[in-house]
C-alpha cells in the first residue's frame, strides 16, 4: 500500500513524500486518513527535532509522520481484531497512549502512524489499551477535532475543591459557581465556552476575556444571546486590553468575591498573574496553555494559598473517556467542534502550515489529506470565489452557517475537490 505522508527528519524539517507502507500484521489494523487538525504540539514537536521528548533520536534515519489529531475509515484489519472493528467503518482515536509508561504517540513516535497521510497503520497498542474507536458520527472533522476537545473536558474535570477539615478532592468545576476562561476567544477557548454552556456540570457566571475585539465579536456571533439564555449560563465577554487593573475589574463582576474556577489559555506571565488574583476561597486556577520556555515563570499569592485555600494545577491532553464524552455531545449536537475551526487546507499545504503555525493568526488548521489544496482561512472563501468556482460554493454554505465550517462543506469539498 502505497501513501503519502508529511514526514518529520529533525529540526524544522518536515517532507512531504509517497512511499510503500508494509503489510499490516495480525495485530494491526490499516486505516484511511481522512481528515487532521493541527495542533500546537505539533509545531513543537517540528521545531525541536530529536530534542523533543516523544520523538525518537534516529528521527533523521526512521522519520516518522507528524499528526495526533485525525479520523479515517477503517481499510483492513489483522485477524487478531476481526471481532472488534469492521473494514469500512469509521474511526476516531485517542493519541495519548501512555502505554506501559512510554511516551511513544502517533505524530511524534512512530514510523507509519500519524495522522499528515493518506494511510497508516495502527498498532497493537492502541487496541489493546482502547484507544482506537469505532465512530458513527456524520464528519470526518468533528471525530478530529475531538481530541483537542477532550484536553478541555479533561480541564474541566480534573479542576478540583476542598472543604476545610476534609481532606478530600471534590473533583470538577463548581456547579453554578463562577468560572473564567483568560485569554479565551482562541480556538480552545471558544471550545472551553461551548463545552461550559452545554455540559451537565455549568456554572452560573462565565466570564471570557482576550484582547482583540474582532476574536470577541466573532465569539459573539458564535454564541448567541439565544443559544446562551437557553444554557442558563450568564455569559460575559471582555476584552481587558489597556486596563490598569484587569484582575479588579474581573474580580467586581464575580460581585468582589472571585471565581470559584479559573482557566488560563496564554503562556503569558501577566494572564496567570490575573488568573491568580481573582481566584476565591478555595479556587482552582488551571494553567492550561503549553509554554515553549522550559524556565516559564510567574508569581503567586502565597498569602492566599495558605489562608484562603487556592490552588494552582495543570493539564495536557484528555483521556479516552474524555474523548468518548466528546464524541457523544457531539453525536447529539450539544457541542459544535467546528467553533474551533478558522482555515481548511489540502496534505500539501500541511508542512507549511505546521512550521509557521504561531504566524498564522486565528484558530485551528484542519487538512484534508487526499487533496491538495492551500490553506485558505475560511473567511477567505468568498474573494477566492472569483476565481475558483468551488470556493464559491464553499463561502455560500460556510456563510448559511455562522462562518463556520460544517457537514455540507466537508461533504461538498471531498466530492468535489481533486
Amino acid at each position: 500500500m502505497k501513501t503519502r505522508a508529511v514526514r518529520l527528519y529533525g529540526e524544522n524539517d518536515l517532507r512531504l513524500e509517497a512511499f510503500e507502507l508494509p503489510e499490516i500484521k495480525d495485530d494491526e489494523i490499516l486505516v484511511e486518513v481522512i481528515s487532521d487538525s493541527v495542533c500546537m504540539s505539533t509545531y513543537k514537536a517540528a521545531i525541536l527535532g530529536e530534542k523533543h521528548k516523544r520523538v525518537p533520536k534516529d528521527v533523521s534515519v526512521n522519520p516518522i509522520i507528524v499528526g495526533h489529531e485525525f479520523s479515517g475509515n477503517i481499510v483492513k484489519v489483522g485477524a487478531k481484531w476481526k471481532s472488534k472493528f469492521k473494514e469500512g467503518s469509521k474511526f476516531a482515536q485517542q493519541p495519548a497512549l501512555n502505554y506501559k509508561g512510554s511516551m511513544r504517540s502517533p505524530g511524534y513516535s512512530y514510523m507509519y502512524f500519524g495522522g499528515d497521510t493518506t494511510y497508516s497503520i495502527i498498532p497493537k497498542e492502541v487496541m489493546e489499551i482502547g484507544c482506537l474507536l469505532n465512530y458513527e458520527g456524520e464528519t470526518y472533522y468533528e471525530a478530529s477535532l475531538a481530541e483537542p476537545m477532550s484536553c478541555i473536558i479533561g480541564a474541566f474535570h480534573a479542576n478540583y475543591h476542598t472543604e476545610m477539615g476534609n481532606y478530600v478532592h471534590q473533583m470538577g468545576i463548581i456547579e453554578g459557581g463562577k468560572m473564567a476562561l483568560l485569554a479565551a476567544a482562541g480556538p480552545m477557548g471558544l471550545g472551553a465556552v461551548d463545552y461550559a454552556l452545554h455540559c451537565d456540570r455549568k456554572p452560573g457566571l462565565l466570564v471570557v476575556t482576550d484582547i482583540d475585539d474582532e476574536r470577541i465579536e466573532r465569539a459573539k456571533k458564535i454564541f448567541t444571546e439565544e443559544e446562551v439564555k437557553k444554557s442558563g449560563v450568564e455569559l460575559i465577554f471582555v476584552n481587558i486590553a489597556g486596563m490598569d487593573d484587569a484582575a479588579g475589574y474581573l474580580k467586581a463582576l464575580s460581585g468582589g468575591e472571585g471565581y470559584n474556577d479559573v482557566l488560563v489559555f496564554a503562556p503569558v506571565r501577566t494572564v496567570f498573574e490575573q488568573g491568580d488574583g481573582i481566584l476565591a476561597r478555595d479556587g482552582c486556577l488551571n494553567f492550561f496553555a503549553g509554554p515553549t520556555d522550559t524556565s516559564f515563570s510567574a508569581e503567586l499569592n502565597l498569602y492566599n494559598i495558605h489562608y484562603a485555600s487556592t490552588h494552582v494545577m495543570g493539564t495536557t491532553g484528555g483521556n479516552t473517556e474524555d474523548l468518548m464524552e466528546s464524541l457523544n455531545m457531539t453525536e447529539k449536537k450539544l457541542i459544535n467542534p467546528a467553533v474551533m475551526v478558522t482555515h481548511i487546507g489540502g496534505l500539501d499545504s500541511a508542512a507549511d502550515t505546521v512550521l509557521n503555525l504561531p504566524k498564522i493568526l486565528g484558530g485551528k488548521k484542519l487538512i484534508y489529506t487526499h487533496i491538495d489544496m492551500e490553506l485558505t482561512a475560511i473567511s477567505d472563501f468568498g474573494k477566492k470565489g472569483k476565481s475558483n468556482p468551488h470556493f464559491e460554493r464553499l463561502a455560500e454554505i460556510t456563510d448559511r452557517n455562522k462562518g463556520l465550517w460544517c457537514a455540507e462543506a466537508e461533504k461538498y469539498l471531498l466530492e468535489n475537490w481533486k
